[in-house]
């Protein structure tokens, strides 16, 4: 093993690329203790937080009284891979594997106040309850309710996918999401490790 002492390495006249290591370079350590300067433009580095979506609700949808309604968030803010289907599964299959942050807002709109009881908001992985938040009224409250819930989920990079859906009781009267950017929106990211 050979060891070269030097201040600065620096490119030939004319030349813009410094590489270093070749074909038989596998590794290039870094001792503990060392901080590397960043004063440039870097690539390679780290990760992407991606795949990742939003897309939210852009007319109001009815709810089903005592049933798991999938909500309909069809209009995409972004999708970096296309892995959302914002037409007829409303659902995101990110293809690659890792653990992903999904969340999902909704408000709840009652036709009359005081009509509902109970309301829960989830996230659904593979066709299944995987996560949710669940809200109790007692006695006479606001036409308007707003839900939130979130999860860390592990996927398996191929068929794993995740729906959001909303459940409520209805006493009278009719329930619906509330249509908007700002009131329903579903979405995810990938977390880099």
């Amino acid at each position: 093993m050979s060891k070269l002492e030097t201040n600065t390495i620096d490119t030939i006249s004319g030349s813009t690329n410094l590489t270093l290591g070749g074909t038989n370079a596998t590794d290039i350590t870094i001792p503990s203790g060392v901080t590397i300067t960043n004063n440039g433009t870097q690539s390679g580095f780290g990760g992407t937080m991606t795949p990742a979506f939003e897309a939210y609700l852009s007319s109001d949808q009815s709810m089903t009284d005592a049933t798991f309604t999938k909500i309909q968030c069809n209009t995409e803010i972004l999708d970096s891979d296309g892995n959302y289907d914002n037409s007829t599964n409303y659902r995101f299959t990110p293809t690659t594997a890792g653990k992903y942050y999904v969340y999902g807002n909704a408000v709840f709109l009652s036709s009359v106040s005081g009509t509902i009881e109970t309301f829960i908001l989830a996230i659904y992985k593979n066709g299944s309850f995987y996560k949710g938040q669940e809200t109790k009224i007692d006695g006479v409250e606001s036409r308007r309710e707003t839900m939130s819930t979130s999860a860390i989920i592990d996927f398996n990079g191929s068929s794993d996918y995740v729906e959001l859906f909303g459940w409520c009781d209805i006493l009278s009267g009719s329930l619906s999401l509330e249509a908007g950017i700002k009131y329903v929106n579903f979405g995810a990211f990938k977390i880099i490790e």
